[in-house]
């Protein structure tokens, strides 16, 4: 199932995160070795380093973020416990879908539960609880590989629900408002929060409806040291329960598209079965959709 897991690593956010209500270009590319050169995500210490870092900017950045916040919601936004999702999923290798699209549904109990059950049948689910990650099929469950979980968890801690939700609040995350910018074809303006760990994620905000419509962060692999490029963006914004959801994704990675996620259905604060986020419990999704 291994060939699954680019599907299923998708990133810890609400509905995915949080897409414009003008779709996002899915030729976007990851930022030139120019910009990142220069850009406050790619400096070390940036936090201490970077010329302009005053009250005054950090108070434009912190706007920002708060504007992008109530553009999502506000307190609904803010107040999600748990969501369900599902749609179709598509992988890719050299710019070519690997896929015909596949089925998922998906769950997730903030802040760190989240079950993934894939095709028309299912009968694969990955399911992450903490820092353990599981893929479950009529063989039972086993462990998710470390590289795969360690993947997964970095989504997870720098994706866009964790910077509007926990990062914003830290005090020892510096916030950097970068101006105006572009992402893809559409103006925006860009914020950079930096964390006293130096990860940078650097968030697009739509120019007229203050969405975010994309996240890029870069990491060095552990293996081979390469500075590694990721990329998201958020578009197809439609109300779902007075909160601002995304209902399309698209990933890069070092300028690649590798995923692509469409959503048909989304609906928050359902109250879902503890046993589905336990891998050893078998809980079985279609005798759980029958009951109701």
């Amino acid at each position: 199932m291994k060939h699954l897991f680019l599907i299923v690593a998708l990133p810890f956010t609400l509905a995915m995160c949080l897409y414009g209500t003008r779709s996002v270009s899915a030729q976007a590319a990851a930022p030139s070795p120019a910009q990142s050169a220069t850009s406050p995500s790619s400096l070390p210490g940036a936090a201490a380093t970077i010329p302009g870092n005053d009250q005054e900017n950090a108070r434009k950045a912190r706007a920002l973020l708060q504007q992008a916040i109530k553009a999502l919601g506000g307190d609904a936004y803010l107040n999600v416990h748990d969501l369900q999702e599902q749609g179709r999923t598509y992988t890719f290798y050299h710019g070519r879908s690997s896929t015909n699209g596949i089925f998922f549904w998906r769950f997730v109990e903030y802040p760190d539960k989240e079950r993934i059950e894939l095709t028309p049948q299912r009968d694969v689910a990955y399911i992450y609880t903490g820092n353990k990650g599981y893929e479950v099929t009529y063989k039972g469950p086993r462990e998710v590989e470390k590289k795969d979980l360690d993947d997964y968890l970095r989504h997870r801690r720098l994706s866009l629900d964790t910077m509007l939700r926990v990062w914003i609040n830290d005090p020892t995350v510096a916030l950097f408002f970068d101006g105006d910018a572009l992402a893809g074809s559409l103006a925006a303006q860009r914020v950079t929060l930096i964390s006293a760990k130096d990860e940078s994620v650097s968030i697009y905000f739509d120019m007229d409806t203050h969405l975010p419509i994309k996240k890029t962060y870069s990491w060095r692999d552990p293996v081979d040291k390469q500075r590694n490029v990721e990329e998201e963006t958020f578009d197809n914004y439609r109300p779902v329960q007075g909160i601002m959801t995304p209902y399309g994704f698209t990933r890069y990675f070092n300028g690649d598209m590798q995923t692509e996620r469409f959503v048909n259905s989304v609906s928050f604060n359902q109250n879902p079965n503890p046993a589905m986020f336990d891998a050893n419990s078998g809980y079985d999704p279609n005798k759980a959709v029958k009951k109701h």
